[in-house]
Parts: structure tokens; C-alpha cells; sequence
């Protein structure tokens, strides 16, 4: 014990003297820190004006050595400049009623986070995988115990995008957690077949739980040109088995342009997260010339997750409107599984590159509605949705998603009750394009005690379609599709209403979906 606290104690001497900090203020903190470390015994003044972050990344640091809580000190103000230097949070931390200022207009790095929160356990490959199939149950592999393993085929491109943010596509990926003897989790299950493999890595995963709770953050925004060059200003979430409790963050600052943000809260490579009790807030969207060299608004996000597995938002909310379009939808994902709003009240749910199965529950949902594609099941209940569409498939990807779609309990207000003919699959998919993979159409969709308000509708108005129109050119058989969209087969309506008092059809487009079969039932 005393070994390892003088190691600490001359770790703490060369990091403090690189940072300008003297010996009498670590030997305080040493001292001090028995059972938690505070900011304050390690320097940081805490008036809203002095740059704290080298005393609050040792802190950390020195809390990570001896696995200690790490503690804000209530009503204190921790002003965060634009240093280049990462916190590296590997420890129960509560952040309680202190208030921290990150201001982004002068940032030496805007790709390194503020904080991360890591492991300890290492990562390393695994050699003798050479393929994988979709849905295999196992892997040959002995683990020191549960792992995250994530798998690429760079060989293989998939997502290859279309339209005004067109691109070439991602390397084939897939993530998934196994147990010390391979055995895939059934909940997430292998979604590609991999018949090569470039790189696999296993990730132990932390089976103690990590606590970050409390926080009143506010971000200035950065006033760099409206271009996408992405800040990561933020709390990166890099370990598995963490839950984020009380959490605030709130914008300052933002002009008539900006660079977008790619999530205050980012998890990634990493699985059993939970956001839980926080507020968080939407950024301003800008505009900036795309890659077909066609002006687009850039996404912008208070809320991301990549490669990321069994992901939960429960109770949060944002503190703008959820369905004032001047601000950009509050969540953007990819590579995910698994993921969950529960009790949330934001402006809008996103997958981009795939999501496999998603739940949204007990929520409502603002101008940018609920958009995805993916596969296994998409489940909506007890909801109010105020987006164009319930469920949006996006056409950037192929509007595909391989599963099905259960709607159930829930309350549909079309644009927030502007006047637009409603349709509660939304999407399209001209069959022309090559996306990197065959693109569905949910096999099978259910809806159950579903109230359309679609008391503002535009004149000439037929009724709420269940289908938007896919593909205005296909109009009859003479229609060749290069790269097929599979259909879905079967709807089951079950107590739909509406206030229109018009019933639900299929489509603006009967020939496209002339084989969908729906059920009605009583």
C-alpha cells in the first residue's frame, strides 16, 4: 500500500510539474483524497473564469490509480477551455449541482472529447476467426470472460448512400457480445455473413457498473464556418455497463453559423448503457454544400451512439421545442442493437446505418419523428408521434428494414397538425440504386388502437395512407427494378381512428403495393 502510493504520489509530481501545478498542492491532494478526490484538493478554482481542466484530469487521473469516487464541489463553476486534453473518467464520478462551462470558440482540437469514459481492461485480436455467418450462435474462441467483439470486412462496402450527402459506402461491420466461451448473445444477434474478415477485436467488458451522475453543463458553440468538420466537445462513452443519471447540458452562444456536433453524450464500442433523468438540448441546424454540390442542412446532435449494443434513453427530455424545425433532431446512430426511449420527450429518434431492433415506449416524439432502417423488430407503443410520418425509413439507405414494425397504443399527429396528407410508413426506394445489400420492406407490420388527429388536412384529402409513395415511376409491370425492394406482405390493422373520420388506405401508389395483404381485425 505504501509502495504503490509513493508510485502515486511521484506519477501525480511529474504530471502536475508538466502542468505548471507545485508539489504542496499534490501532497495536499494525497492527503485528502482517502475516499474520494475532489477538483479542489487538486487545484482547480472553481469561479467560472480559470481554465480547470488540468486540475480536473488530475483528479481523475489520480482517482483512476486508486480506484476512488471522484466529486464535484457543489456551487462551484468549472470554466473548460478550448485545451487540447481529454479527462479520462475511469470511476464512479458525481458531478452533483457544480456547473461546468465547455466554450468552444477557440478549441485546439475539436475532435478530442472533453471527457471519456474508459476501461481499464485492454483490447486484442482474434487471430484464427476467418469468416462469420448471420445468426451463428458461437465463435471459436476461449475468453478471459464476457466480451464486446467487433468485426470488419473492408473488402466489402455496405450503406453506400444516396442522394445530396451521397457517398461510397462503410466497411462491412458487425458488433456483438459473447461469453467467455463464445457464445453469442441471442438479443444481438450476427446480422451480416462475413465470408472474410479483416479485423476482429475482443473487448473485455467491465461486469461493475459505472456511476456518472449530476452536471449542469453548458456548451458555448464554436462560430467556425458551416462546414462538416464535426466537434467531439463532449462526454465519449467508450465502456461498457455505465449508467448517466441527472445529467444537464445546455447551448450558448450559437450564431447564424457553425461546424455541427457529434453528441454531447457519444457512446460508442461498447454495450449495456444507460442515459437516465437527463435533459439535454437540441443544436441549431446549418447549412452547407453537400457532396452531389447541392446545399443541405448538416445533421447535428446533442445525442449519438455508434457501435454501440442494448443502449437506453429513460426520462429525458430537451429543453427547446421539440417540434421547432431551427433545431436539428436530437439523436443520430449507427452499427447499433438494441436500442431504447422509455419515458422520453425529444425531437426525434434516428438510425442511420442500422439499428437491429428498436423500442420506443411511453414517449413523444417532435418534428423529425422517428427515422430507421435496420432489421428485427421495430417497436412503437404508447407514444404520441407529431413527425410527417410514424415510422420514417429512410431513403438515404435503400428504406430498408429486414423484420417487422408493431405500432401499438399510440397517438398520431401528422407535422403537428400542419396540413399534409398522412402516411404512417414513410420512405422510398426507386429500385435503381446499389446500397451494398438487398433492401427490404418490413415483412410484416401491426397496428393496434392507433388515434390519427388529422384534423388539419389539406383539401382534396382521401384519408391516411399506411404506405407514402415508395416510387412514383413504378405505375405498372413495364417498371424495371436493377436492385429489387422487397415488399411487405402482411399488414393487420386493429382499431385505427381518425379525426378526419376517413379511412386508412393503402397508398397514393395501388400498384406498387398491390400484393401487400392487410388484415382487419375487430
Amino acid at each position: 500500500m505504501i509502495k504503490n502510493r509513493f508510485l502515486t504520489f511521484l506519477f501525480l509530481i511529474c504530471a502536475f510539474v508538466a502542468e505548471g501545478q507545485n508539489e504542496g498542492t499534490v501532497k495536499n491532494a494525497v492527503s485528502k483524497a482517502a475516499e474520494f478526490a475532489r477538483y479542489s484538493d487538486f487545484g482547480a478554482k472553481g469561479d467560472g473564469k480559470t481554465n480547470d481542466i488540468d486540475a480536473i484530469a488530475a483528479t481523475h487521473a489520480f482517482a483512476n490509480l486508486n480506484n476512488l469516487l471522484v466529486k464535484a464541489d457543489d456551487g462551484a463553476t468549472y470554466y473548460i477551455g478550448g485545451k487540447d486534453r481529454t479527462v479520462i473518467v475511469q470511476t464512479d464520478t458525481d458531478f452533483g449541482k457544480a456547473a461546468f462551462i465547455i466554450d468552444d470558440t477557440e478549441v485546439q482540437n475539436r475532435n478530442a472529447s472533453v471527457f471519456t469514459i474508459s476501461s481499464g481492461l485492454k483490447p486484442f485480436k482474434l487471430e484464427k476467426i476467418a469468416s462469420l455467418k448471420r445468426n451463428q450462435e458461437k465463435i471459436d474462441a476461449s475468453l478471459p470472460g464476457p466480451c464486446l467483439i467487433t468485426v470488419t470486412n473492408s473488402n466489402v462496402k455496405q450503406y453506400i448512400r444516396f442522394g445530396l450527402n451521397q457517398n461510397n459506402g462503410s466497411s462491412q461491420t458487425d458488433i456483438f457480445v459473447v461469453d467467455k466461451n463464445g457464445n453469442v448473445d441471442k438479443n444481438a444477434p450476427i446480422i451480416w455473413d462475413f465470408d472474410q474478415i479483416t479485423d476482429i477485436t475482443a473487448l473485455p467488458i467491465d461486469e461493475k457498473p459505472l456511476k456518472i451522475s449530476g452536471g449542469r453543463f453548458t456548451t458555448i458553440a464554436n462560430k467556425a464556418e458551416s462546414k462538416y468538420t464535426y466537434y467531439s466537445r463532449n462526454i465519449a462513452i467508450r465502456r461498457s455497463n455505465v449508467l448517466v443519471e441527472g445529467l444537464e447540458h445546455r447551448i450558448t452562444g450559437e450564431e447564424d453559423h457553425g461546424a455541427p456536433y457529434g453528441g454531447f453524450i457519444n457512446i460508442g464500442d461498447c454495450s449495456y448503457v444507460t442515459i437516465k433523468n437527463t435533459i439535454l438540448t437540441g443544436h441549431r441546424t446549418y447549412t452547407t454544400i453537400g457532396a452531389a454540390d447541392k446545399p443541405v442542412t448538416m445533421g447535428t446532435y446533442d445525442l449519438s451512439a455508434n457501435r454501440a449494443l442494448n443502449v437506453s434513453f429513460i426520462h429525458c427530455t430537451q429543453t427547446n421545442d421539440i417540434n421547432d424545425n431551427k433545431y436539428w433532431g436530437i439523436l443520430g446512430s449507427n452499427f447499433c442493437k438494441n436500442l431504447l426511449y422509455d419515458h422520453c420527450t425529444l425531437s426525434r429518434f434516428d438510425a442511420h446505418q442500422g439499428v437491429a431492433n428498436a423500442t420506443i415506449r411511453n414517449s413523444t416524439l417532435g418534428h423529425m419523428g422517428i427515422n430507421a432502417i435496420g432489421s428485427g423488430k421495430l417497436l412503437v407503443e404508447n407514444s404520441w408521434i407529431r413527425g410527417k410520418t410514424i415510422i420514417n425509413l429512410r431513403s438515404d439507405y435503400g428504406s430498408t428494414w429486414q423484420g417487422e414494425v408493431v405500432i401499438r397504443n399510440c397517438v398520431f399527429v401528422p407535422a403537428d397538425g400542419k396540413p399534409i396528407s398522412a402516411a404512417l410508413i414513410g420512405g422510398s426506394n426507386s429500385g435503381q440504386h446499389d446500397f451494398g445489400y438487398t433492401c427490404y420492406m418490413p415483412e410484416k407490420i401491426t397496428i393496434e388502437n392507433l388515434r390519427i388527429d388529422d384534423s388539419q388536412h389539406p383539401e382534396n384529402y382521401q384519408g391516411p395512407a399506411i404506405f407514402a409513395n415508395f416510387n412514383p415511376e413504378m405505375k405498372d409491370e413495364s417498371y424495371n427494378e436493377n436492385f429489387p425492394y422487397v415488399k411487405t406482405k402482411d399488414v393487420i390493422l386493429s382499431n385505427i381512428t381518425t379525426a378526419s373520420g376517413k379511412a386508412v388506405r393503402v397508398s397514393d401508389n395501388a400498384f406498387m403495393f398491390r400484393d401487400v395483404k392487410v388484415n382487419t381485425g375487430k
